[in-house]
């Protein structure tokens, strides 16, 4: 049965381009490698990660904050089998729901490792063994992404675990050391430590999360450690060794210099991720590569015609929603419509307390282009509604070009950041001015009408600082 589309990989971007292509009139396939839909993100990933964030968060609230409000609960005792009864559940309901929408818009599902053997051509090989051939118009990779290793360091997914390990422990553990302060580990770091584990952070660059505005991480990083962390920045790892107490984890600075040792239970390893592309067969068909990232050109179509791909396999940043923006595309350019993705629009966020979002340009940024920026800043210390929640940590910066006035980033640290933040995206994708937001009606009391004072403080002229 030859199709119009034939979609490889049914994460985020994977399965909403198949639906925008079916509901577009494509005949549509999609082939997953996994046994259930959703790919990383739903499965081991973005879904699982936030049912346990969101439970630990709950827990944390019992031992320490409920009292403040007059709530006497005695201390609160943990039921991880509970605890991650509720992220099984979440993500069974979540893969689940795929698999009833990919149905309901007649697309056919094919479960197994795909292989272009060429252009127009999927080899499927199923867990049996067996293997179909399917041929269509067109294929769009969209296989995501991979933990990255450390070098000499094996994972078991038990002491040593990767972000999917990290996900299932079967106890919390007493120490755990978390190599990378990027997103995923400051956010699994802070599920354990939330129940009881002591958290060590070692990351190779003198900062964490890079890539997020300078400001918004000192800042961060000022909060974990009143939440107990300890860092080791400028560091790395060079080495793991099992004993019969444990681990042993020996650091360096980066630059090089003498080792020293940490003990630890669990040891997280959370360095980055990698462009999943083995198996599908692209050195064969000829589809170029720069440095492991599928080559694509502004309509998402590689080297070899009627080959496509989107998501982490391609440039730009490793998030689900940048996948699914550009799936939406891809299927409306095949369909014969002008899809489109504005990269200044695609938010970043970070599910931890406080939250941190961001989108557009960091201060960094702006200042390696020599763009002259205003900033507008407003803290949560000032905004009536974080007072209530006793949520008064972080601030809003908003930072606009000094001629136009047009918004070029907007950065929160603070509760309900990766709510708030979908406000400056809609401004950043129409083109808008701080002054805009500034002129626009916000309810009261809520945790948004930071963001218009922060808008009113670019023109310096906040009402509430």
């Amino acid at each position: 049965m030859a199709y119009d589309l034939i979609v490889i990989g049914t994460g985020p971007g994977g399965y909403i381009c198949a639906i925008r292509a079916a509901q577009l009139g494509l005949k549509v396939a999609v082939v997953e490698k996994r046994k259930t839909h959703g790919g990383t993100c739903l499965n081991v990933g973005c879904i699982p990660s936030k049912a346990l964030l969101h439970a630990s968060d709950k827990f944390a609230e019992a031992a320490h904050e409920l009292a403040a409000f007059g709530v006497i609960t005695g201390k609160p005792k943990l039921d991880l089998a509970a605890l991650m009864k509720h992220k099984d559940g979440t993500v069974a309901a979540n893969v689940n729901g795929v698999g009833f929408l990919l149905k309901k818009h007649k697309i056919d599902a094919f479960f197994g490792l795909g292989t272009i053997s060429a252009p127009g051509e999927i080899d499927v090989k199923a867990n049996d063994g067996s293997t179909q051939r399917l041929e269509t118009k067109n294929i769009v990779i969209a296989t995501g992404s991979d933990g990255v290793q450390l070098p000499g360091i094996e994972i078991d997914e038990e002491s040593i675990v990767s972000s999917t390990g990290a996900l299932s422990l079967e106890k919390v553990p007493q120490k755990l050391v978390i190599v990378g302060a990027g997103i995923i580990g400051l956010e699994l770091g802070s599920v354990w430590g939330r129940l009881g584990a002591e958290v060590t952070v070692v990351e190779y660059l003198e900062r964490i999360l890079p890539g997020f505005d300078g400001e918004v991480g000192n800042q961060f990083r000022r909060m974990l450690e009143k939440q107990g962390f300890g860092f080791h920045l400028g560091h790395k790892v060079t080495r793991i060794d099992k004993t019969k107490s444990g681990l042993q984890v020996s650091v360096e600075p980066s630059g090089g210099g003498e080792a020293t040792g940490l003990a630890a239970d669990v040891v997280l390893v959370a360095v980055g991720r990698r462009p999943f592309i083995e198996g599908l067969g692209l050195d064969a068909v000829g589809v170029a590569l720069d440095r492991g990232r599928v080559v694509i050109d502004d309509r998402f179509a590689t080297n070899v015609a009627g080959i496509y791909a989107i998501g982490d396999v391609v440039r730009g940043p490793m998030l689900a929603h940048k996948a699914e923006d550009e799936g939406i595309a891809v299927a409306e350019i095949l369909a014969g419509q002008h899809g489109h993705v504005n990269y200044e629009a695609i938010a970043s966020v970070v599910y931890t307390m406080p939250e941190i979002a961001s989108v557009g340009a960091t201060e960094e940024e702006l200042q390696a282009k020599s763009v002259a920026y205003r900033t507008g800043k407003f803290p949560f210390t000032a905004n009536g509604r974080a007072r209530a929640m006793r949520r008064t940590e972080g601030f809003v910066k908003i930072l606009a070009d000094a001629s136009s006035d047009r918004v070029l980033g907007v950065h929160i640290i603070g509760a309900g950041a990766g709510e708030l933040i979908a406000e400056a995206c809609v401004l950043i994708e129409f083109g808008g001015s701080a002054e805009d937001l500034a002129r626009t009606c916000h309810a009261h009391p809520t945790l948004s009408e930071a963001l218009r004072e922060a808008a009113l403080a670019v023109d310096k002229r906040a009402i509430h600082i």
